[in-house]
């Protein structure tokens, strides 16, 4: 039985991502470092995306006031109520400095940081950013391109939905469908 490669597989796609493409998922991965994240999700791909100055996929995004900063602080917002947790967790007897000098004390500082990576320890995509880049393929053959982009990731994010980034979208007003053709254009 002749050996051949396999029809379609992730190695298949990553070969046909141009090297603006493979900056948004090298982006996405310092994305989820800086943000503390055990994977990529879809918001630290659209990150990565708002993070290339002079890309045309960019300039698009930036004209449905879509930055990088406007992003992350919808993040931000999006983690979590955390003063309402808190001001909770008040009411109940509990003051959260004395837990984190507590547990600084007894298992380092920044114990209750998040994960800690090791430099160029790879940080795995979750199921819904791995359907983006597989849809960004699915756009590349829709619109007859032999090559993937990163305006082929962003319409794979539009295309797939849901996650955090559609929420971010959701939440500051995108018109998603409008955004879609406007990215669609800017590939052409």
């Amino acid at each position: 039985m002749a050996e051949g490669r396999s029809g379609g597989g992730t190695e298949d796609m990553f070969e046909r991502f141009t090297r603006d493409a493979r900056e948004v998922v090298v982006g996405a991965q310092q994305e989820a470092t800086r943000l503390h994240s055990g994977r990529i999700g879809t918001e630290h791909l659209l990150l990565a995306l708002l993070d290339r100055p002079g890309s045309p996929t960019s300039a698009v995004l930036a004209r449905f006031g879509l930055t990088h900063d406007a992003v992350t602080r919808s993040l931000v917002g999006s983690a979590g109520s955390s003063d309402l947790d808190a001001d909770a967790l008040t009411t109940l007897g509990i003051d959260l400095d004395a837990v984190r000098t507590s547990v600084e004390a007894a298992f380092g500082s920044g114990a209750l940081d998040g994960p800690r990576r090791e430099p160029g320890r790879h940080i795995p995509f979750s199921p819904r950013a791995k359907k983006v880049l597989q849809l960004a393929l699915r756009e590349a053959i829709v619109l007859d391109q032999k090559s993937i982009s990163d305006g082929h990731i962003a319409l794979g994010l539009l295309r797939e939905g849901q996650g955090l980034a559609m929420k971010v979208l959701a939440d500051l007003g995108v018109d998603v469908g409008a955004l879609r053709r406007d990215v669609q254009a800017a590939l052409s």
